[in-house]
């Protein structure tokens, strides 16, 4: 009698905890919604595709400039299995089973790697990380980490801000003399 009374006990602490958590969660999410607001929507136009899709985890959304704040608003705290693709006019995050994540262009200030991200903590520039304005004004930091590092490179060396580049396919390419398939941009 008594060892069942203990994991009664212990059971009920434990569900205590995840409602503490679950209300903690809430409420931040309440001080965050004014500052996060509305996203932006995905536009009908995207424009011309300027890197294939990438491949990997999101690893979450944080209030600039800590890589540990993360916005509790909605879906953007979840981890999720992603897709990355760049196009014209911005980035289009497409993750399983949440809410499709459109970054405008204009919005964009920054895209980098870091090694840690959103409490995901990876090797020397493990998390490709874009920091962007919302239409509120906030600056968040929007976190993936791919499957494929390799690709980090285009994406950083990439454009921020209302630029033109040249589409994914476009003949820009000038020879070099060493076609290795490394180029340098």
């Amino acid at each position: 009698m008594e060892r069942t009374l203990q994991v009664l006990l212990l059971l009920a602490l434990f569900c205590l905890c995840l409602w503490l958590m679950y209300r903690a969660w809430q409420k931040k999410a309440r001080k965050q919604a004014d500052a996060i607001g509305e996203l932006p929507v995905v536009p009908a136009e995207l424009g011309a595709q300027l890197l294939e899709p990438a491949t990997g985890l999101y690893t979450g959304t944080t209030m600039a400039p800590s890589w540990q704040n993360r916005v509790a608003v909605g879906d953007l705290g979840f981890r999720a299995t992603a897709e990355l693709t760049r196009f014209e006019h911005g980035i289009l995050l497409e993750r399983s089973g949440a809410a499709v994540i459109w970054i405008p262009q204009e919005s964009i200030t920054a895209v980098r790697t870091e090694r840690g991200h959103a409490g995901k903590v990876m090797t020397q520039d493990g998390v490709l990380v874009i920091r962007w304005k919302l239409p509120t004004g906030t600056e968040v930091d929007t976190g993936f980490r791919g499957d494929d590092k390799t690709v980090y490179p285009a994406w950083t060396a990439a454009p921020t801000g209302a630029t033109t580049t040249e589409p994914v396919g476009a003949d820009t390419h000038e020879p070099t003399g060493t076609e290795t398939g490394d180029e340098t941009a």
